[in-house]
């Protein structure tokens, strides 16, 4: 599913007249029906609500007065407010407004003062239709709406609010908030979610939100090269769920090697393990330092491990690389996952750079692997492996360690800074928190909906490596920006079921890898 901002929708919504022949008019038809639709679905029975609808003077308005119109059609008889004088009206809105008149005039609210004047009589109202200014606004709301938002959002507590397309007062274009909007409980937008309705702060104040459709084709948007930001839905990786042929074997499935681990930070290399065998791969091996060995093997007995030689503090030290046992390691191995636990000692950082600059297998980098490559970006060699295929899994603060800026630099352009960095550097990148995003090379930027606040926990990054190794060694002529994207989705899945059953305060890495089999399971069902 395609994120738009305003002007990308106003194009498709061009399109949808000029190449597929559908008029405008028919458009705001279908977005009314789509409001009623939701209203049904959502307040039935319809009838016991003391409706009134907002209507301001633009499309949004015209939206207003169709649901307007097809609830009475239906017998209801909403109270319609007008905040606009009819002779106001141009093109689709002035013939809803056409349309509406016949079974009823509107209430007509010229200022302050009529306002003032008519709250009394909707003093019993239980649900607001909010169409006064829809996506078009872009500077903050101010004057006599202003005042009717906040009167509505302070003198009608026990009401319920839907907006048609995005709560008034918001912009359709920034995640950010403008000013004050109106609140709501619900969104009903049309054709393709806005940026307000997918990034923080704004879409956590625009309550329960639904894409309804109203004729624009799916290849009007799927076909477009410029709309390259994507808020993917479980149906998108069905494939994940690819059946395995009867004759299958271990080796079918990839073999993962895991430069991980190392004394004190045992665990995190295990966690990755179990989530690469959780997530299909059919073998996974743990490279680590030589005295971490005996506790990550007791850690978990389907995976495989290999002692090196390490450092004074018990990491995974370069000589590593001289006796060859490394190369002997990752030969006939299908994905390298680097940098679970595996620490920042000098020479461990330099044995990560190392191999990630000389082996040709796809890689995934997080954690201490992240940041033995941060301040050295400059040697990273982008022709060892396809563009893509290594995958760089940073928090905002690897990130910012990574690019040179600030954390609320990262943080206020997200979108922006993991695009270039994927383009520039030919890698994927999954920049991790609220919103997960994945961006590859050729642009395209996926904005994770899975996860909750409950995943905020030690590990649980390392249990998002694994998956992703596992899914890359399962899935090799597969674009490794969509094997991430799927790896991000099936671990925000897999804690949302753990907190659904355990709560989020009590959530532990290992609760995910728990959950990994049912989330998996239900990858091909609906949205």
């Amino acid at each position: 599913m395609k994120i738009l901002n305003s002007a990308e929708m106003q194009r498709i919504d061009r399109l949808t007249t000029e190449r597929y022949g559908i008029p405008t008019l028919t458009l705001m038809e279908n977005a009314g029906r789509g409001v009623v639709e939701f209203l049904q679905e959502c307040f039935f029975p319809l009838e016991q609500q003391r409706i009134v609808i907002l209507c301001g003077k633009g499309n949004n308005g015209g939206d207003g007065m169709v649901v307007a119109r097809l609830l009475r059609d239906q017998g209801l008889r909403p109270r319609v407010l007008l905040f606009t004088a009819p002779t106001d009206f141009r093109g689709d809105a002035a013939a809803s407004y056409a349309q509406l008149v016949p079974s009823g005039p509107p209430d007509i609210i010229a200022g302050p003062v009529t306002w003032q004047a008519l709250a009394p009589s909707i003093s019993k109202a239980t649900l607001f239709i909010d169409a006064l200014l829809g996506t078009g606004l872009s500077k903050p709301m101010e004057g006599f709406l202003l005042g009717v938002v906040r009167d509505i959002n302070t003198n009608f507590p026990a009401a319920k609010v839907v907006a048609v397309d995005l709560p008034s007062g918001m912009s359709a274009d920034s995640g950010e908030l403008i000013g004050e909007h109106m609140r709501a409980d619900f969104t009903v937008t049309f054709t393709a979610p806005k940026i307000a309705h997918v990034f923080p702060p704004a879409c956590e104040q625009v309550g329960e939100w639904v894409v309804k459709q109203i004729g624009t084709p799916a290849e009007a948007l799927e076909n477009d090269p410029a709309l390259t930001l994507n808020f993917p839905v479980r149906k998108d990786f069905a494939w994940v769920k690819k059946p395995r042929p009867a004759g299958s074997n271990k080796g079918n499935f990839g073999h993962v090697l895991l430069l991980a681990g190392s004394v004190g930070k045992t665990g995190a290399a295990a966690l990755a393990a179990r989530a690469a065998l959780r997530a299909g791969a059919g073998l996974v091996t743990v490279a680590t330092a030589k005295s971490a060995q005996p506790t990550i093997a007791s850690l978990g007995m389907e995976f495989m491990t290999e002692g090196l030689a390490e450092t004074d503090v018990g990491s995974i030290s370069f000589r590593a690389l001289d006796d060859q046992r490394l190369d002997k390691l990752i030969a006939g191995k299908t994905v390298l996952a680097v940098g679970p636990g595996i620490g920042s000692h000098p020479e461990t950082a330099e044995l990560v750079r190392a191999v990630v600059n000389n082996y040709p297998l796809p890689v995934v980098l997080d954690a201490d692997g992240l940041n033995a490559v941060a301040g050295h970006m400059e040697f990273f060699r982008q022709d060892v492996r396809p563009s893509g295929a290594t995958v760089f899994t940073p928090h905002p603060g690897e990130m910012a360690r990574l690019t040179g800026k600030t954390v609320a630099a990262i943080q206020s352009q997200r979108v922006a800074v993991a695009r270039e960095f994927s383009h520039h550097f030919g890698v994927t990148l999954v920049l991790k928190g609220f919103r997960t995003l994945v961006a590859s090379p050729d642009g395209k930027v996926q904005v994770n909906p899975t996860g909750n606040p409950g995943m905020a926990t030690g590990g649980t990054g390392d249990v998002l490596t694994g998956l992703t190794a596992g899914l890359l060694a399962q899935f090799p002529t597969q674009p490794a920006g969509e094997v991430a994207a799927a790896a991000v989705y099936l671990h925000g899945l897999a804690g949302d079921l753990a907190a659904e059953e355990l709560g989020q305060p009590s959530l532990l890495a290992g609760d995910l890898l728990e959950k990994i089999p049912q989330a998996y399971q239900s990858m091909d069902k609906g949205d």
